[in-house]
């Protein structure tokens, strides 16, 4: 049984994908309605956008504008933008975990599972919240929000990099909800943030500890170059030869987290939608910026 569970999590498919971004969706819902909303805690995103604005609308519509429906109306724009940009295939995961999650989110009840105790609610809700975050991530998606906005930014402003514009819009959301619910709240609000972020990450090297990938395109030395400066990642460029052609190709090689592999993605689509690419997993790594090479004992 524990088999057959682990080789569904590690065999890539597109039904286990689209499971996976179900049960992760799940999860960050649950979060969300019972604990983040009821507890007044903006992690950042879009739907602590929407907690905030729930916050003030709550004398024009009864209990307040649903965070699912700002969810939902946030991305319509940025989905719209991101279609022409990126085209479909490169959204339509992305796409369909923002309605799972606007779904969710309008399914389950509002209600607070911890009441007003801080404690519980930052634990649980990063770990629930942590937990569904790296399930989506284990597909190369994202639930879009600030997300997707941070790759349209960088799309127009190549000199910033996409986890930097996530960080300045996240943290400007997380400082909109310490004006609104107040300091206290905030700080517990980073708690769980902090909690969020060690839980993704665990989950992601816990299954899988990277990705390699090997890129082929005539642009490979500009598709390098961005990948050493934006993700502070090596590439190893192979000296290769088309068998059909016979011209010489080169071949960049570069192994990233799972996290940074969607980056990867947007960075050779940017330069050459039509590069040949191939991901595998990597089981270990050793080397510069992954740990010192270690002998192993008998």
């Amino acid at each position: 049984m524990s088999r057959g569970i682990s080789a569904f999590f590690s065999k890539r498919s597109t039904l286990r994908d689209y499971i996976l971004i179900l049960i992760g969706t799940f999860l960050m819902s649950v979060a969300i309605n019972f604990i983040y909303e009821p507890m007044e805690l903006i992690t950042g995103g879009v739907t602590g956008l929407g907690i905030i604005l729930k916050h003030f609308t709550g004398g024009i519509v009864e209990g307040g504008f649903p965070v699912w429906a700002t969810n939902l109306l946030f991305n319509i724009p940025v989905f719209l933008i991101s279609l022409k940009v990126f085209g479909f295939r490169y959204i339509s995961k992305t796409l369909f975990a923002t309605l799972a999650l606007s779904g969710f989110l309008a399914l389950l009840p509002s209600f607070a599972l911890f009441e007003s105790d801080y404690i519980l609610s930052v634990i649980f809700g990063g770990l629930l919240s942590g937990a569904g975050i790296g399930l989506v991530l284990l597909t190369m998606a994202t639930t879009g929000g600030t997300d997707m906005l941070g790759m349209l930014i960088r799309h127009k402003s190549p000199h910033l990099t996409v986890p930097q514009i996530i960080f300045v819009l996240d943290g400007l959301i997380v400082l909109a909800g310490a004006v609104v619910f107040g300091i206290k709240a905030a700080l517990y609000a980073t708690i769980a943030v902090y909690v969020t972020s060690k839980v993704s990450d665990s989950l992601l090297d816990g299954l899988k500890f990277a990705k390699c990938a090997y890129i082929i395109s005539d642009l490979a030395d500009d598709i390098a170059q961005e990948i050493l400066v934006e993700l502070d990642r090596g590439v190893t460029g192979l000296n290769g030869e088309g068998m059909f052609s016979h011209l010489d190709k080169k071949v960049l090689y570069c192994v990233v987290s799972r996290k940074e592999m969607v980056y990867v993605l947007d960075i050779v689509y940017k330069h050459d939608p039509t590069a040949f690419v191939t991901i595998s997993d990597v089981r270990e790594v050793w080397g510069e910026g992954y740990g010192e090479l270690k002998r192993r004992k008998n």
